[in-house]
């Protein structure tokens, strides 16, 4: 395993102030403090017992903080093997039993999921046109009350069966929270 790139810190919960390692992988941002902070006020800063699926889960970062606040299975997808290893790294560190981390393609498994989740997190690489791929599977993701971030390097105005209700920017980074269409 490469060393760390950097890391990244865990802002709220059980870890506040924690650090995790960040491998040098191409396309990899971790999701900013600040727009992080800022959803977790949108979420409520308790996630208990609620279940969260992280498709594009890069550093860690959305899913580790999800954990750290109570949710109560946090599903971690990563393709590439040098950030899938500081994940499954990370998790040992962090002790974190209520974490699954899943090596493979974010939309293979969004195909595949078979049970509904609470919060969906989606932010994937730049400029490769995942969004537009995984954006028809969200709707079929969420549970009923569910929720589903997505951050781009866009504005995004919709989602077919979904309406976005809450929006931000900080930077180059667009960031949106999605609920299920009335």
């Amino acid at each position: 395993m490469s060393a760390p790139a950097g890391r990244v810190r865990i802002i709220g919960g059980e870890w506040r102030s924690r650090l995790i390692d960040v491998r040098g992988v191409q396309g990899l941002r971790p999701t900013p403090d600040r727009v992080r902070e800022t959803l977790f006020n949108w979420l409520g800063q308790e996630l208990d017992g609620r279940s969260c699926l992280d498709l594009f889960a890069g550093s860690g970062a959305l899913g580790f903080e999800a954990a750290s606040r109570g949710a109560a299975r946090v599903v971690m997808i990563e393709q590439d093997q040098l950030a899938f290893a500081a994940l499954q790294a990370n998790a040992k560190t962090l002790q974190a039993t209520r974490v699954q981390i899943v090596r493979g393609d974010a939309l293979n498994f969004a195909r595949s999921a078979n049970q509904p989740f609470d919060v969906v997190f989606v932010d994937p690489p730049y400029r490769a046109g995942w969004i537009e791929r995984m954006a028809p599977l969200l709707p079929g993701l969420l549970g009923n009350a569910g929720v589903a971030y997505v951050e781009a390097e866009y504005k995004i105005d919709n989602i077919d069966g979904l309406t976005r209700i809450k929006q931000g920017t900080a930077g180059q980074v667009y960031y949106h929270l999605f609920a299920r269409a009335a």
